[in-house]
């Protein structure tokens, strides 16, 4: 199941390899630890059309190795270099992977897990943090909460139609070409909303947005705040966009999730 690659190609602490999902499909991950080892480490979710290696993963790993704080960072189905074709990708099968990436951390002696994730991640990780009891903490940049109304808000009747009778999408990150993505991710979205399994969530919880965000609509995550029924914290910027361009945003941003992560994590018992 595991597979890792040439050792000499990459820096000692950084471990590259490949995991199955329940589905079989491979998964390309990076686990990244501080010299020493640990028994802490936080799991990054990724957002829709990026990757493990995102601007904000990769900030946050540097951020956390500094605290003595493992990091394992994945790529979900058709995205970056894991396998699948993307258009075939759902919320569901995003949530499976992210659940496996949690049990592989648990039987490598991981003691202590925090779970982050960024917009479609944030949604991932919401649903996924639902169902366990065994996360330190959960951190949320921007999250989706209902993928099925942000897709109506940002497409519109006519471009849900176009949808589903093509299985293509605008680029909703920019760009002109139409992206493939079946019309059942949209069916799946629906049965995929996070407000009431955010109820049961036992992590402490921090989610981290701004107040000029252009694809995630800022009632989510106030619903999602409300709904959240353990200890809590919404960081609300002001200006912010989703992709939080101005770097004193994304700075902020960073270091709000990256202190959250390292505070419960060296806190919490196993």
């Amino acid at each position: 199941m595991w597979a890792t690659t040439d050792s000499d190609t990459i820096p000692p602490m950084e471990e590259r390899f490949s995991f199955l999902d329940p589905q079989g499909h491979q998964v390309a991950a990076i686990l990244t630890v501080p010299d020493g080892g640990t028994d802490k480490i936080a799991i990054l979710c990724h957002g829709f059309l990026s990757s493990k290696t995102s601007a904000t993963n990769n900030a946050l790993t540097r951020m956390l190795i500094d605290q003595g704080i493992a990091t394992f960072r994945f790529d979900f189905f058709g995205q970056g270099e894991s396998e699948g074709p993307f258009e075939q990708i759902t919320v569901s099968l995003a949530v499976e992977q992210a659940q496996k990436s949690v049990d592989l951390m648990r039987e490598r002696s991981y003691r202590h897990i925090g779970l982050m994730g960024s917009s479609f991640g944030g949604l991932v990780a919401t649903l996924t943090a639902s169902q366990r009891t065994d996360l330190a903490c959960l951190a949320l940049k921007c999250p989706v909460v209902d993928f099925a109304e942000e897709l109506r808000l940002e497409f519109g009747d006519d471009g849900m139609a176009q949808w589903k009778a093509t299985d293509t999408i605008p680029n909703i990150m920019g760009g002109s070409d139409r992206i493939a993505l079946h019309y059942a991710f949209y069916e799946d979205a629906l049965r995929q909303i996070a407000y009431v399994p955010a109820q049961s969530i036992t992590a402490p919880t921090v989610i981290v947005q701004g107040d000029q965000d252009e694809h995630v609509p800022l009632h989510q995550s106030q619903q999602l705040y409300q709904a959240l029924q353990i200890k809590k914290h919404f960081e609300l910027l002001p200006g912010a966009d989703h992709q939080f361009t101005k770097g004193t945003d994304f700075t902020r941003m960073t270091h709000t999730i990256a202190d959250w992560l390292i505070h419960h994590l060296s806190t919490t018992h196993p």
